[in-house]
């Protein structure tokens, strides 16, 4: 029996030993695979292990994460490291290139700890990849109020886009489209198919309210648009008489942001600004013919109050304001300066005739755009243009509120910036996207 015991415990030992010893060796043999931003890497168990992921928020504290970060984040190189049975590895080199977040130099038993820091924008491609956050839009029949921090939108079709093809754009209350340039506060309105960058002039300082968020020239705040009402021609940006699209003299509104653009000293940073990007005052009618005395209605009207559905075309290239060293548009431009289209306001989140305290183009003030939308000429024989109401609706007034052209009202400039500047900063009022010279 003690001989029969024996033999029977030397074979139960041999047996234990070779399952050990296979499911110790199947432990090394098995691969696993980590997610990177393109691809992923394959090792053993054993070769290393992330013990830990943290990512930096926007109060610049770091906090654990489960999930490696995509595009927007870096590896902090100084931060993060790798261990050695307690030690650090000097060896292990961590990095992010190219967008991608690559390991190098790592040793079996490794322990790494990641801090990703948030990318830093650089230019306007990045800008558009930072938002996670991409809506579209069908119904513009009522206002956006909403706070739109981190969210832009873009063109839903074709029919919303610009001349030069898909549009981006900021809608409702967002936070995150500050720019600071030529000693200036602006509002980013929109990336152009072009990938240039449209601004509305906010100031000198980030006010969101007031008529500091309106130029002054030669101590006035408010100007007309034309120094006459009584004909068709004085909704031109420029005008002729008997011409629906003339373009032989230059409004009074021009001739202000011309002077502006001097003496305000942004002319010195022309080299910045996008001159094909043009500006429409879409002279189109509707109803009508568009010249003389004759009631007009133009196509703004049936596009913003009867069929709700704005548009960044510009339907003929006499109305497409652009300088002469463009290839686009009419090239009647001095200067690369302009202002807001009506629909531009409604992408925005205004609507016509609906009120909108809360949008980020309201300023609590009244101020042109350049969109023709009425000429009234069977009792009073006036021309009006839209314009941003106190209130944030896209209105026209009638006479007794002297609505028409040859009326005062604010002027806030827009520009456009260069596809390929080099940006820096967060987009806040705090830290605004601001020009790298």
């Amino acid at each position: 029996h003690l001989k029969r015991n024996i033999v029977i415990g030397v074979v139960g030992v041999l047996l234990i030993s070779a399952v050990v010893l296979n499911f110790t060796r199947a432990k090394y043999r098995v691969t696993q695979s980590i997610p990177l931003v393109n691809g992923t890497i394959n090792y053993t168990p054993y070769d290393f292990k992330m013990v830990a992921m943290y990512q930096e928020n926007d109060n610049g504290e770091y906090v654990e994460i489960e999930k490696m970060p995509s595009s927007g984040y870096t590896i902090n190189e100084e931060k993060s490291y790798c261990e050695i049975n307690g030690e650090k590895d000097s060896n292990a080199k961590l990095a992010t290139i190219g967008g991608n977040h690559t390991f190098a130099n790592l040793q079996r038993g490794a322990k790494c700890y990641l801090y990703f820091d948030e990318k830093p924008i650089t230019n306007i491609q990045e800008l558009i990849a930072s938002y996670t956050t991409v809506l579209t839009r069908t119904d513009f029949s009522e206002a956006i109020p909403a706070t739109t921090t981190g969210t832009i939108y873009k063109s839903a079709n074709s029919s919303q886009y610009d001349n030069d093809g898909e549009v981006y754009y900021f809608a409702g209350n967002p936070t995150d489209n500050w720019v600071q340039f030529g000693g200036y506060y602006w509002r980013i309105i929109r990336i152009n198919g072009d990938g240039s960058v449209r601004l509305i002039y906010q100031g000198t300082s980030p006010n969101t309210t007031g008529t500091e968020t309106q130029i002054t020239v030669d101590g006035d705040n408010t100007f007309v648009f034309n120094s006459s009402a009584a004909n068709n021609m004085y909704v031109g940006f420029m005008y002729q008489s008997g011409q629906v699209h003339g373009l032989q003299s230059s409004s009074i509104i021009k001739e202000i942001l011309d002077s502006w653009y001097s003496s305000s000293g942004l002319n010195k940073y022309e080299d910045y600004l996008d001159g094909n990007a043009g500006f429409c005052n879409d002279r189109t009618p509707y109803s009508g013919s568009g010249t003389g005395t004759s009631e007009t209605r133009y196509a703004a009207y049936n596009r913003l109050y009867t069929n709700k559905s704005p548009t960044f075309k510009c339907s003929n290239s006499s109305d497409l304001f652009t300088t002469s060293g463009s290839s686009d548009g009419n090239k009647k431009l001095t200067n690369p300066i302009g202002l807001i289209t009506a629909d531009e306001v409604a992408f925005a989140g205004g609507a016509y005739r609906s009120t909108n305290q809360d949008y980020y183009i309201n300023t609590g003030e009244v101020y042109w755009t350049m969109t023709p939308v009425f000429y009234e000429g069977e009792y009073l024989s006036v021309a009006y243009v839209l314009k941003v109401d106190s209130d944030g609706a896209l209105f026209y007034s009638g006479f007794m509120d002297g609505g028409f052209v040859s009326s005062k009202n604010g002027v806030r400039p827009v520009i456009n910036l260069r596809a390929d500047v080099t940006i820096t900063g967060s987009g806040t009022a705090d830290d605004p996207y601001t020009v790298a010279s």
